[in-house]
């Protein structure tokens, strides 16, 4: 199988593509300027890898939670390509794809938010594949905890805004990639679990994207 794999969720602008179980990827520190990055990325890895657009069978993307307009972008440039080629795409857990970065087995991941609240999720992966302890959700940073029971690391940036919260071992400075998407849509893919690209969407978790004059001012 071979599909392309777009991350735009964070700070971090990555692109991947996944040719028969060997990944290539590409990823800057992009500012806001994700949506200028992210194609010429993977007109550079098509063109290293010595294929067509045309070729590929499926694409993937992070979904989210993360950054708003971040993830319309992954999800509307991999939707243009499915579109186009009549592929099937697949969107991908961001705070999945930061618990694949950690290489660790129980994870606490957590991306800064924003509004002083962070995007959350337990995880923890057996056989191969991740499970959610605790489904992504929108909190307070003091409502980041591990489940009972020891092992657990905490990775993600909303550790290096908020601190430890309490656990003993974090890893602040990992961000998900499209790389750790390719790796975790391949054995989707491969099931069958592509949709039409009409009904891919980001996940967003929190609707709210800022704080109103009136609560900025009281806080």
């Amino acid at each position: 199988m071979r599909f392309a794999a777009f991350e735009t969720s964070t700070e971090w602008c990555s692109v991947a593509l996944w040719l028969d179980g060997e990944i290539a990827g590409i990823e800057e520190r992009a500012g806001n300027r994700h949506g200028e990055l992210v194609l010429p990325m993977l007109e550079r890895l098509v063109a290293a890898a010595g294929i067509r657009l045309a070729a590929l069978d499926a694409v993937a993307f992070g979904a989210g939670p993360g950054s708003f307009t971040g993830l319309r972008i992954a999800c509307g440039v991999a939707q243009g390509i499915a579109f186009a080629g009549d592929r099937p795409m697949l969107g991908v857990s961001t705070l999945t794809a930061l618990a694949e970065e950690s290489g660790a087995a129980r994870v606490i991941a957590c991306l800064d938010a924003r509004m002083r609240e962070v995007y959350y999720s337990v995880l923890e992966k057996s056989g191969g594949r991740w499970r959610e302890a605790v489904a992504a959700q929108c909190v307070a940073p003091a409502a980041v905890q591990a489940p009972p029971g020891g092992g657990w690391t905490g990775c993600g940036n909303g550790f290096d805004v908020y601190g430890p919260l309490g656990l003993d071992t974090v890893i602040p400075d990992i961000h998900p990639s499209a790389m750790a998407i390719a790796r975790l849509a391949a054995p989707r893919l491969e099931a069958g679990e592509g949709v039409d690209a009409a009904l891919a969407a980001p996940l967003y978790v929190r609707d709210k994207v800022a704080f109103t004059t009136e609560e900025r001012n009281a806080r």
